[in-house]
């Protein structure tokens, strides 16, 4: 209830500031702190054992260790290093979340016009493209 809706407005919070961040030619501080938060965000909407069985399952240890070393290499003040590091790692980590992600952004009244806009349509049909053939292709070699 109340706790899930705290985690949505820190991880709202977060992201937010590491856009912030970017815009801001990889701030490091406001970087770190955008971290903090969203983390901070998913472990209340999630809750603790379901954020710990995200983060430490057998097959996305790889996408959690890059993760984090992202995130300790913005603490470590190499923000613009730290922060290509950590978006692998979250891509290694919620890739097979993103044309969810996607189909549902497209809905959005802003979001949805935004992201018709020309180029950012193609970038947007192409990830949501690559992804969904990528989920398949390894649901596929699963079975």
């Amino acid at each position: 209830g109340e706790t899930k809706k705290i985690g949505i407005g820190l991880t709202a919070v977060g992201i937010f500031f590491t856009i912030l961040s970017v815009a801001l030619f990889f701030d490091g501080a406001l970087l770190a702190v955008g971290n903090l938060l969203f983390l901070s965000g998913v472990g209340l909407i999630l809750g603790f054992e379901r954020t710990k069985n995200l983060f430490f399952q057998r097959q996305k240890l790889r996408g959690t260790a890059l993760f984090f070393l992202g995130i300790c290499l913005v603490m470590m003040k190499w923000p613009k290093v730290g922060f290509f590091v950590e978006i692998f790692g979250f891509m290694n980590l919620f890739g097979n979340f993103i044309p969810h992600i996607i189909v549902v952004a497209k809905h959005m009244p802003v979001i949805g016009k935004i992201l018709e806009l020309p180029g950012l349509k193609q970038v947007v049909d192409w990830l949501q493209q690559r992804t969904t053939s990528s989920s398949n292709n390894k649901a596929a070699a699963a079975v």
